[in-house]
């Protein structure tokens, strides 16, 4: 003999119900079926509401039965098209009592939990009524048995006990003489000693299922839903979630507590101790595995961890108070107090110092316990030995479960460590001596995160999720997205990232998709984006809330620099290209440091001196080894290095300098370049990573360009004045040529202070032959006090510079 239990979503529809029938059709080719059924999908939610509006003298509730009679009529009329008039007939007339109930609960204002349990046991006698017809009516050997005439229970309305001996008699009694295949029980609803009709609290089918499974000794339980078993952790909130194969009841019992909804934990207690298994399978989905929950298999799984699982609305209540240390009887009297108002507690923790008791609830019960505690210690509240009873809502339970958790060292290391590195907050941790569970509270809105964080650490092969944010598309930004658009698939089978672009943004329009953009068509995608805004784009990535998120700014815009600040404080790393931000006071740079180490959020910035060219992670790296930075030489500007390696007595300044901004070397407004200032933003950086505080008006810039050129109003008119002063170019290169030398623009830094300008390079200078767009930056150190170390090659260019981002986009992943 099987039990089968289907949910609400199960036959939520003639659709669904038709699988149900087909699955129990195929089941009881071999062997009798007991199928126990809950109400239509949403009708016991509709039953409660048209209800409270009936008591509340609002006239709806007529509207809300309509929806209701409405709902079951079609599913009938789609499950036997015709000639079902009687049966159709039976149905208005059970559809005409609920009328007649609502009516009576209009007229009296008042819903007792006994008229409570009455109402709602309209729904599972509804649809079994519906589902045991259709299968008669199409030939099947069906019966339907009224699940009230078998449970018998106390009179705890709503949620009532269940009487044992007298309901195990009655199902043995009536099963042992039944002779039909198929079953059809109610789920749900029951009787009481008195005649009274009860019913058995939330997930009460599933109980109904394991009390008959039990009664009658069967080999296993069958709990039928719409998804494929129970889920490593939320499948709605972590997409790479997957089924669990195999769960001791003990693991069962723990998720379906935190917030696994396939399974209520009371199934579990009858069909525990005789030992039967219960599996979880998808109506949907009839051929997939699902789960087994037994204590019969040998758990092989890598990870200790089982799942990871959460409950929402969570109050924490602490009751603290010098008074309470080493006095007996607070705890007794604290938990009595929620005893007597029928509180339930989902989370406890004390430290040693006896100092506090907290304890989480569920939110809608917050006021109502404050109320009792404060009213029970009243007298200690008054004295000042202990406090008025703290409340703070809007917070989360998670849960790591796993039975050989408590075999493995290091567990909840792991776990605080992962919400640790995402700036997770945990308010409270509490973790039972059977170590089956490590349970944290957190603030609500980082659920998400935190579920998929902590997933990504003990379950996804040790792959790691990057969510970037990038703003500006330009020629440098367009080569990063096409970059990683190509390198996805090498990222994830090689270095194990999976890297996702999660929103894009130019100056007009933004895109955005959490689930990550798909990058095929991104150009057009944009065209048509929401208009953007520099707050928008900041504020949809801290709503997204997402774990390793990435900003990265490929823009020279001075107001998204202002906004590093806010990404970091989110624990949103940031990748610029962007000088501006670390080029800024010392104040600013210094602070941005801070915010990266305090929030946990990488502040990445190698684009800024090099483009590709690994400068400043050298840089660092010498640093952090120990070694200390006398002094640096460099050519650090490529369009610079393109213009004077370009530019001779046959050619023109101006049109050496258009060549350079049209192939993309030099900034769209080339001003920045060619006055030093770029140049001298970068030996300022590089002058602060080897640890000296300097501002950029602490540099001496000696500037080749005229005071005509340095003074000009627009971009046209800085064009106009070089030729205008094409003169002092030529006079420049003349000299060079002259001393068998080439110009290149040098930017310096010894003892302290860093200088910038125009030099004339002799041959056997390192310098001497940087062709093209090159750079190069000489590192005199105390390990490489006359040999210097080099760093050379292209230092601009959108591929190399995009490159650059990419790297720290990696490297980000990597801390």
């Amino acid at each position: 003999m099987n039990v089968l239990k289907f949910g609400g979503t199960s036959v939520g529809s003639a659709k669904n119900i038709n699988k149900v029938i087909s699955i129990l059709d195929n089941y009881s080719q071999n062997n009798r079926v007991i199928c126990v059924v809950s109400a239509i999908g949403g009708i016991t939610d509709k039953l409660l509401k048209a209800a409270d509006m009936a008591q509340r003298k609002n006239r709806d509730y007529i509207l809300e039965y309509e929806a209701i009679a409405e709902k079951h009529h079609s599913i009938l009329l789609e499950l036997i098209p015709s000639g079902n008039e009687t049966i159709s007939t039976h149905l208005s007339n059970k559809l005409q009592d609920l009328r007649s109930l609502l009516d009576g609960i209009f007229l009296i204002n008042e819903l007792s939990p006994k008229t409570s349990d009455k109402l709602v046991s309209f729904g599972e006698l509804l649809s079994a009524f519906i589902i045991a017809e259709t299968m008669k009516n199409r030939g099947l050997d069906c019966i339907r048995k009224n699940s009230q005439e078998l449970m018998v229970t106390n009179s705890n309305f709503t949620k009532a006990e269940v009487q044992y001996q007298q309901t195990n008699t009655n199902i043995k009694s009536y099963f042992s003489e039944a002779k039909e295949q198929i079953t059809i029980l109610p789920g749900f609803i029951s009787k009481s000693t008195n005649g009274e009709l009860t019913t058995l609290g939330r997930g009460g089918s599933d109980f109904t299922a394991a009390i008959v499974a039990a009664a009658l000794k069967v080999n296993s339980l069958e709990i039928w839903t719409d998804v494929s078993g129970m889920y490593t952790t939320n499948p709605k909130l972590v997409k790479q979630a997957f089924p669990i194969e195999n769960l001791s009841y003990q693991e069962a019992m723990e998720l379906s507590h935190f917030g696994a909804k396939v399974l209520y934990p009371p199934t579990v207690q009858p069909v525990l101790n005789l030992n039967i298994p219960i599996h979880i399978k998808n109506t949907l989905k009839p051929n997939a595995i699902g789960t087994k929950i037994s204590n019969d298999f040998i758990d092989n799984s890598a990870t200790p961890v089982k799942g990871i699982s959460n409950i929402d609305n969570i109050a924490l209540l602490t009751l603290q108070g010098n008074g309470m240390v080493g006095i007996p009887g607070f705890s007794k009297r604290l938990f009595e107090s929620l005893a007597q108002e029928m509180i339930n507690i989902i989370f406890i923790t004390q430290a040693s110092s006896e100092h506090s008791i907290c304890f989480g609830i569920d939110t809608k019960d917050s006021q109502l316990a404050k109320s009792a505690i404060d009213c029970v210690f009243e007298n200690e509240i008054s004295l000042h030995k202990i406090d008025p009873i703290l409340i703070e809502t809007g917070l989360s339970i998670i849960a790591l479960v796993g039975d050989k958790m408590k075999s493995h060292q290091g567990i909840s290391g792991k776990m605080f460590r992962t919400l640790g590195k995402n700036n997770i907050n945990i308010r409270a941790i509490a973790q039972g001596a059977s170590e089956r569970n490590i349970s944290t509270v957190i603030v609500e809105k980082d659920v998400k995160k935190a579920l998929n964080a902590l997933h990504e650490r003990f379950f996804e092969d040790k792959n790691k999720q990057l969510n970037v944010f990038i703003t500006g598309v330009g020629n440098v930004g367009e080569r990063l997205v096409e970059q990683i658009k190509q390198q996805r698939k090498y990222l994830k089978e090689q270095l194990k990232i999976n890297l996702k672009v999660v929103g894009l943004s130019n100056s007009r329009t933004m895109i955005f998709n959490d689930d990550g953009l798909s990058l095929k068509d991104w150009k057009t995608e944009l065209q048509t984006g929401e208009k953007a805004t520099l707050n928008g784009f900041l504020e949809r990535a801290k709503d997204f809330n997402l774990r390793n998120s990435i900003f990265v700014d490929v823009t020279a815009n001075e107001d998204i620099s202002k906004l590093y600040g806010a990404y970091l404080k989110h624990s949103i790393a940031v990748v610029a290209c962007n000088k501006i931000a670390c080029s800024s006071s010392f104040e600013k740079y210094r602070e941005l440091k801070e915010l990266s180490l305090k929030y946990n959020a990488p502040f990445l910035f190698e684009t800024n001196v090099g483009a590709g060219l690994p400068v400043i992670d050298t840089l660092n790296n010498l640093i952090a080894s120990g070694d200390t930075i006398t002094s640096i030489q460099a050519v650090l500007s490529g369009s610079l290095n393109f213009v004077f390696n370009n530019f001779d007595d046959t050619t023109k300044f101006h049109d050496v300098v258009k060549q350079a901004q049209k192939e993309g070397y030099t900034e769209p407004d080339p001003r920045i370049d060619l006055s030093g200032v770029d140049v001298a933003r970068k030996i300022l950086i590089l002058a602060r990573e080897s640890g000296t505080e300097m501002n950029l008006e602490d540099m001496e810039n000696d500037s080749f360009l005229t005071p005509a050129n340095l003074e000009s109003n627009s971009v046209d008119d800085f064009y106009k004045t070089l030729i205008d002063d094409e003169a002092h170019f030529q006079k420049l290169y003349a000299s060079a040529k002259a001393n068998d030398c080439q110009l290149k623009y040098v930017a310096a830094f010894n003892d302290g202070k860093a200088k910038v300008g125009l030099k004339e390079i002799p041959q056997g200078h390192p310098f001497f032959n940087l062709e093209g767009k090159d750079n190069i930056v000489m590192f005199y150190t105390q390990r490489y006090p006359e040999q210097p170390m080099i760093i050379k090659g292209a230092g601009a260019g959108a591929d190399v510079t995009a490159s650059g981002l990419f790297a720290d986009i990696i490297r980000t992943g990597n801390k």
